[in-house]
């Protein structure tokens, strides 16, 4: 099964080729992403129009690229699946309906992906994982811990009551005055720090209910920022230090939580899995391996590329639903909000 995967839901373009073999085994054949960061970097974030106009300019040269990558044309090709959501709604109605188009000059079939699902089944592309496991998604919009049990089959366990830890780090960064994307520059700047020289909070710590706050310890540091301002290249990295620790130590907490509600309501979890930008951290990462190491489990994070937005994990999981004989016609609707609980799984063999 060949299936095209088109990704436009934030500030990257991107499409790729997956085959998924009737074992399930799972191959990228081409995986082209264009980052528009250098379009956005003057705005300190991402700005929807311009996003959204960047992918009607290079959508169709990149959809070229990945079929030319792929060595296929789209006659054999199985499937067309786009992210129909959530992200900006301006991209997502580009991508979505170049799919649509598509599938329905080449006659194939139409998969509307969701974005978060699509984060979710790419351990199962790059480990082969099985349901269920329990999921650790992190990244700019979303922050939440998901008991995956099927595709389409999607628990809710945890998530964020403010900030997504993505959104926190971006914020930290602008704050500190460094370039967007701001998570890999306090990355970087946190391995030279001394994250000890400030006394940051840890939020949400202990609760019985594996939520996340960020605003707080996003407020203690810029007071602490200010309090010794003007900063120097040496406050930023500890400040960068500091605030990395302290989101450690929230994520090993939280996902413990997790870990433990996860156990208590379905058993025992094939594996840890980390997705989404923020699981490309190398700390956080670390620390989610303590957690999985401390619960007997294994902890499974699909290599960087993969973790960002990508057009591999679009195709992977239209390739998963295609192959359960879930599609869409060409009327779906592009959605700025689609939470996972709104999906549904596919019904039981032999069931109504």
């Amino acid at each position: 099964m060949l299936v095209l995967g088109i990704e436009t839901t934030c500030d990257e373009t991107a499409a790729s080729v997956v085959r998924r073999d009737a074992d399930g085994k799972g191959t990228i054949l081409s995986n082209v992403v264009l980052s528009q960061a250098a379009q956005h970097a003057a705005y300190g974030g991402v700005v929807p129009e311009i996003a959204a106009r960047a992918h009607v300019e290079i959508l169709d040269h990149v959809i070229a690229a990945a079929m030319v990558e792929a060595g296929l044309s789209f006659r054999w090709i199985d499937g067309v699946a786009a992210a129909a959501g959530p992200g900006l709604i301006g991209g997502v109605i580009v991508g979505l309906t170049t799919a649509k188009a598509i599938a329905m000059v080449a006659e194939k079939p139409l998969i509307a992906v969701n974005h978060l699902e699509a984060h979710a089944l790419t351990p199962r592309l790059t480990h082969g994982t099985p349901f269920p496991y329990c999921l650790f998604l992190a990244s700019g919009g979303h922050t939440q811990i998901i008991a995956v049990r099927g595709v389409g089959d999607y628990v809710r366990l945890g998530t964020t009551i403010d900030d997504a830890i993505g959104e926190a780090y971006d914020k930290t960064a602008k704050l500190l005055g460094l370039p967007y994307p701001g998570g890999p520059d306090v990355e970087r700047r946190a391995e030279r720090g001394r994250a000890a020289r400030f006394s940051l909070p840890r939020p949400m710590l202990g609760r019985a209910e594996p939520d996340f706050s960020l605003s707080g310890l996003k407020t203690a540091l810029r007071l602490e920022a200010e309090r010794i301002a003007p900063l120097s290249e040496t406050d930023v990295c500890d400040l960068c230090a500091a605030f990395q620790a302290a989101v450690v130590d929230i994520v090993v907490d939280r996902v413990k939580t997790g870990l433990a509600r996860f156990a208590e309501r379905f058993g025992r979890p094939t594996a840890l899995v980390a997705a989404g930008g923020v699981a490309s951290n190398k700390a956080v990462r670390a620390g989610l391996q303590h957690v999985a190491d401390a619960a007997g489990v294994p902890m499974i994070a699909p290599p960087p590329a993969l973790c960002t937005d990508n057009g591999a994990i679009i195709a992977w999981a239209g390739a998963e639903r295609l192959a359960l004989g879930l599609t869409d016609d060409l009327e779906v609707s592009p959605r700025a909000r689609w939470p996972l609980e709104q999906l549904s799984p596919p019904p039981a063999p032999g069931g109504p």
